[in-house]
């Protein structure tokens, strides 16, 4: 007698076992589709949340031309640009009432965000020189071919026609424009503001009204 089993002679109680060993139970595919579902939500708020911070906008004023150092401004000047909260640097100045009256320290590109850095203020000597004391002084330079290789933020050495230093390490806070001639006056060089220590600036105040002033640069 053939006692082996035949093909499909299994006992259904046998094969519930088996398919029941190899397929997940319903609460743990329903607990699984929970975890699933618990993960997605998790993913999308978070790419929410990035998103909406890298679309979060500030307006800032940019220059609406080309500004010029020693030029004074209005409103028409500049005009307000939405750029990325993230990207905003520090001292950016968020309306054009902040630079209405002011003076221009620097050349300024058009569509460039104005700081306060670029504009003369009360804080600008110490922002040049880290200075707390530090002082403005506006020298006139006696060879004007100097004066117009100068740029904001060159640090210079101040001298006399006889080569004493008077001031070291000062700071060109502005190069203004050339005067021009007028019916009772000639041309003159552009005068020069400096940002140095209160000792050297009173120094250099005095001294320059009595003789011409030279610069070096570092």
């Amino acid at each position: 007698m053939d006692l082996r089993p035949r093909a499909g002679s299994l006992s259904p109680r046998l094969r519930d076992r088996i398919a029941h060993a190899l397929r997940p139970g319903w609460t743990r595919s329903v607990l699984l589709r929970r975890a699933v579902a618990i993960v997605l939500v998790v993913v999308a708020v978070v790419v929410g949340l990035s998103g909406a911070r890298s679309t979060r906008a500030a307006s800032v004023m940019v220059a609406a031309h080309e500004l010029a150092p020693g030029q004074i401004l209005t409103g028409s000047d500049l005009r307000a640009t939405p750029i990325p909260v993230d990207l905003v640097p520090d001292g950016a100045l968020l309306m054009a009432a902040e630079a209405d009256g002011r003076t221009v320290t620097g050349p300024i590109r058009a569509g460039e965000i104005v700081t306060d850095a670029r504009l003369l203020s009360a804080r600008l000597p110490m922002q040049l020189t880290g200075d707390p004391s530090a002082r403005l002084v506006p020298v006139r330079l006696d060879d004007d071919a100097v004066t117009t290789v100068l740029r904001t933020g060159d640090v210079v050495d101040v001298l006399t026609a006889e080569t004493s230093v008077v001031a070291r390490d000062a700071v060109v806070a502005l190069v203004a424009a050339p005067t021009a001639a007028g019916p009772t006056r000639a041309a003159g060089a552009a005068p020069v503001l400096l940002a140095m220590t209160e000792t050297a600036a009173h120094r250099v105040a005095a001294i320059g009204l009595d003789v011409p002033l030279a610069v070096v640069l570092h």
